[in-house]
């Protein structure tokens, strides 16, 4: 593909509706870039290849209206000797370069076109290329910012968890409390037939220290122990 035509196509490509199409925005966009300053480097190269063809065809037109000067003084000498004959050869010679210094003109002007366009089209491409890096740094702001909401929303997630555990567990004690509480404020109540095994239960333990003093008393041996 020739530089104009990659130039065109550059310039009649709708970003924006490239990058909403393409599956991978930051890949395509990275490719249009490097082919927009592939573009531009080689516009400018060509510009300048033929900036420097011009100022050769200037300097080339400066000799041709030298050499167009002296033929014509030098047919005024011979005018001047009366070497019509001369004079006649010398405006020929003269004739001659200036028709060589009009063509090398009409290329100069041929070129001082090219030079335009190519100043036009560079200024189009660098303003296209500056559209395209704004477009790559607003995806990458994009891309930042959904990255961090995502990662904000699994920490509020599991925020939200620990302190929905956290919740429950305070719900929990708190429960416990009131059940503790209640305890304290209604104590547990026996039937009639509980209190009177716990009594039958203290009074067999009381009877049976009061056994093991009397052995110990009666006993001579455990009383020099």
């Amino acid at each position: 593909m020739g530089i104009f035509s990659r130039f065109r196509d550059i310039i009649s490509a709708n970003i924006n509706a490239m990058l909403d199409r393409a599956e991978d925005p930051h890949k395509l966009i990275r490719l249009m870039i490097h082919e927009m300053e592939d573009t531009l480097v080689e516009l400018k190269a060509a510009c300048a290849g033929v900036m420097a063809e011009q100022a050769k065809i200037r300097r080339e037109i400066e000799l041709l209206d030298e050499k167009c000067r002296d033929w014509e003084a030098k047919a005024a000498l011979a005018v001047r000797k009366q070497r019509e004959d001369l004079a006649r050869e010398a405006l020929i010679e003269k004739r001659r370069y200036l028709q060589s210094g009009d063509t090398r003109r009409e290329e100069l002007a041929g070129h001082e076109a090219l030079v335009e366009q190519y100043r036009e089209e560079i200024l189009q491409l660098e303003e296209k290329l500056n559209g395209a890096r704004d477009k790559q740094r607003l995806l990458a702001q994009r891309h930042a910012a959904a990255s961090h909401k995502k990662q904000a929303q699994a920490e509020l997630r599991r925020a939200e968890s620990r302190e929905t555990v956290h919740k429950f567990e305070e719900l929990e004690n708190r429960i416990e409390r009131m059940e503790a509480e209640a305890d304290l404020v209604h104590p547990k109540r026996t039937t009639p037939l509980e209190d009177a095994l716990d009594k039958l239960m203290v009074d067999e333990d009381i009877e049976e220290e009061l056994r093991a003093l009397k052995a110990k008393q009666s006993d001579p041996t455990e009383e020099r122990k």
